[in-house]
């Protein structure tokens, strides 16, 4: 298949990318390089040394004889860009990961809450109208967040995007139908995933488009076994406190000799899934397409559900490091149970990789050989759910 990765430079991305063309599909990355500057603007850098785009694709044709075409591209303002590629390239296939994807930073400040709306919305919606307006029909594959859904439960397993419910009719007969799982965003970034659901379910109402959303959970691990194989491919490692994922963060942590930072009380539970699975759940979408005319077709892309605390105690039995609790700088709950259903990848084929000894060696190896490059005055989150405001004086 013909397969366009939106956003292709990115964490989760590249080892898509990658992936894909190594099972055989004729891949182009779509990016317009922004994760890079975020870095700049942070004054941060990845962990793990990250190559050019140039470089990158270079190694992948060394080491596999395989292509990866590049094209540098802002989707959410190059509209007639994006019409240009797509009325060209007429992919089989599109991988919507081009959204700026963390919650943090979408929170930093008011100038970063409207940048993710107008990079995520706009992205959105312009590659559903241009789909249109060429006249094709790819399946687009989009990377959604468990946190459509807010992190709690009523003490059952969250369905897969849609919620069973009954009414009452008009003479008082029980009518069931079907709705999207009322949404609970938990930040701006959140919120922008949930925007998109809506811009999905209406283009595929009215414009017969093909979608598949996966509703991601928090991604660890580093490495895939298409990165792994030489240096110049090498994924991102993110551990501050905008990028970095809480159990990478955490193995980061432990390879400084910093303490493991706990929010609150830890006791929030949180899905998780490894980056291997990632791709994979990537590639089972894209090769079992929904039928068109159907609906917006949801997969919960996670692997096992884990309190933030007992993380936190996993990591330090591991590797010696100790616990800090922290205030919690999110507008949360600070306990919550969460259930999750995942049957629909499961059922396409999912091989589930949990946090066993040997998966976590793998990032604790790579913090460890990278330790230099990391700057531990970026370990703190300094994001901010709520603004702080002095109490005023009493007379």
């Amino acid at each position: 298949m013909r397969i366009l990765v939106l956003g292709g430079d990115g964490f989760c991305g590249w080892p898509t990318a990658l992936h894909l063309s190594d099972a055989g599909h004729d891949v182009t990355i779509v990016d317009n390089l922004s994760r890079r500057l975020i870095d700049e603007e942070l004054g941060v850098q990845s962990m793990t040394p990250i190559s050019t785009p140039e470089v990158r694709l270079a190694a992948w044709r060394e080491v596999t004889g395989k292509q990866i075409d590049f094209v540098e591209l802002d989707i959410a303002h190059d509209y007639d860009g994006l019409l240009e590629v797509l009325s060209t390239a007429r992919p089989d296939a599109i991988v919507h990961f081009a959204e700026q994807r963390a919650a943090p930073y979408s929170m930093k400040s008011s100038w970063h809450k409207r940048y993710t709306v107008d990079n995520n919305v706009n992205a959105t919606h312009n590659l559903l109208a241009a789909i249109v307006e060429a006249g094709i029909d790819p399946h687009v594959v989009h990377l959604g967040t468990m946190g459509v859904y807010g992190y709690g439960t009523a003490g059952v397993r969250i369905p897969e995007g849609y919620l069973r419910v009954g009414m009452e009719g008009a003479d008082g007969e029980t009518i069931e139908t079907e709705i999207l799982y009322p949404a609970n965003p938990g930040s701006v970034y959140h919120m922008t995933k949930t925007l998109d659901q809506l811009l999905f379910a209406y283009y595929v109402k009215n414009d017969r488009l093909r979608v598949t959303d996966l509703h991601q959970g928090i991604v660890w691990g580093t490495q895939t076994t298409d990165t792994a194989r030489d240096i110049r491919l090498i994924n991102r490692f993110d551990y501050d406190g905008d990028y970095g994922t809480v159990l990478n963060r955490f193995l980061m942590e432990s390879a400084v000799g910093h303490p493991l930072t706990v929010h609150g009380t830890g006791g929030q539970t949180r899905a998780f899934i490894h980056i291997q699975n990632t791709v994979q759940c990537i590639r089972l979408a894209i090769e079992n397409p929904p039928e068109k005319g159907g609906r917006v077709r949801i997969f919960n892309q996670m692997t096992e559900t884990h309190r933030v605390r007992d993380l936190a105690k996993l990591v330090a039995n591991i590797t010696g490091a100790e616990i800090a609790y922290v205030d919690n700088p999110r507008n949360e709950a600070p306990e919550n149970e969460l259930l999750v259903a995942n049957d629909g990848l499961v059922g396409l084929g999912l091989s589930p990789l949990t946090l066993e000894q040997n998966l976590l060696d793998e990032v604790i190896d790579i913090a460890h050989k990278y330790v230099d490059r990391c700057d531990l005055a970026h370990i703190p989150s300094r994001s901010l759910w709520l603004k702080q405001t002095e109490p005023a004086e009493t007379v």
